[in-house]
């Protein structure tokens, strides 16, 4: 049997000032969990030694990885490769998880575990943490997924556009990560999104608890989802996004997968608007090229009907032409950045 019940891979780049938050929260899991702290080519902090000091100190629980800079997705990478646990979960550096939440998490993964009921994915609630206003906004599934019980993507309702499944609400079998043939691209952001996106077909068994799991911080100027960092960072969103056009033929999913079919159409539509947002933002005549030159990758890389469902779902909306219609879409961003605070 796997040694360990759950991995959890902790990618830190210069990330002395919050890390150990997070690391004390993940040790409450004991020793059915094992750590492994990606460690990418820190150099301006204590990061590394940070890494090795929690290593020396629980040697039957952390491991410590020292790689040349890859990006957080190869931090991902590297926690697949070593992974021992049968279940895997991204924690990043400066986020944590309710360690209560956590215990009732691993307990009824054990439960399962123990009744020759292995899942393929456990779905929990994570909450936006806005630590500089004081506020915080949880996503939670209950509308669309059957609480407390094993299920399959034949069981889910649709999600509302603000609810897509993210990093921080998925805990995988480690296999399903293996199989699936996920490697993320290095020295990109945003990756996240392929790792929550590629593996779907392959899941069968699904789980969902409706507690609040992961807290994910909101609030550091220099943070990836800061969007004047998505600005300046959006061709790495354009390769994150043309990732995920190819990397599943929508249309070779299964009859019995025809509801996460139109899951994933949803997914793919919200990262055509986001691309097509952050290209509005920059507003520069460039930036309106590789506008029109993604929907033109789309077109040429997916069949029509998939085309089709792109152009009258929320990423064609954000596509809009005409006088007034960068004013219109952006005035629309900005309405839903104010009430969910997604960044």
């Amino acid at each position: 049997m796997t040694e360990k019940l759950i991995t959890f891979a902790v990618p830190c780049y210069n990330s002395a000032a919050y890390m150990r938050h997070c690391v004390e929260t993940l040790l409450t899991a004991g020793e059915a969990a094992e750590i492994i702290l990606v460690d990418d080519g820190s150099t301006k902090d204590e990061t590394p030694a940070i890494c090795d000091e929690y290593a020396e100190k629980y040697p039957t629980i952390v491991r410590a990885i020292h790689q040349e800079n890859g990006g957080h997705g190869e931090g991902v990478n590297q926690g697949i490769r070593n992974a021992r646990g049968l279940y895997y979960k991204v924690v990043d550096s400066d986020d944590w998880l309710d360690p209560d939440c956590l215990a009732k998490v691993l307990g009824q993964l054990r439960r399962m575990v123990e009744r020759g009921r292995v899942l393929d994915l456990m779905i929990c609630n994570y909450v936006y943490d806005h630590t500089d206003e004081g506020t915080a906004h949880t996503v939670r599934y209950t509308n669309a997924l059957p609480t407390n019980r094993m299920f399959s993507w034949s069981h889910m309702r649709p999600f509302r556009p603000d609810q897509n499944l993210l990093m921080h609400s998925v805990i995988y079998r480690t296999e399903v990560l293996r199989r699936c043939g996920m490697v993320l691209p290095k020295h990109t952001f945003y990756v996240d999104n392929i790792f929550v996106y590629q593996p779907l077909p392959y899941v069968k068994t699904i789980y969902y608890m409706d507690v609040d799991l992961y807290h994910y911080y909101i609030g550091r100027a220099d943070q990836s989802v800061n969007e004047s960092v998505m600005v300046k960072r959006v061709d790495q969103q354009l390769r994150v996004t043309k990732y995920m056009i190819d990397c599943q033929d929508l249309n070779a999913l299964p009859a019995e997968q025809n509801k996460l079919r139109r899951y994933m159409k949803q997914y793919l539509s919200m990262m055509m608007a986001v691309s097509d947002i952050f290209l509005l933002l920059d507003g520069s005549a460039e930036a309106m090229g590789k506008r029109d030159e993604l929907w033109k990758y789309l077109k040429e890389n997916t069949a029509p009907n998939i085309y089709r469902a792109m152009r009258l779902s929320v990423g064609g909306l954000t596509n809009l032409r005409g006088p007034g219609s960068r004013k219109l879409v952006l005035g629309c961003y900005r309405l839903a950045r104010r009430f969910v605070k997604f960044n």
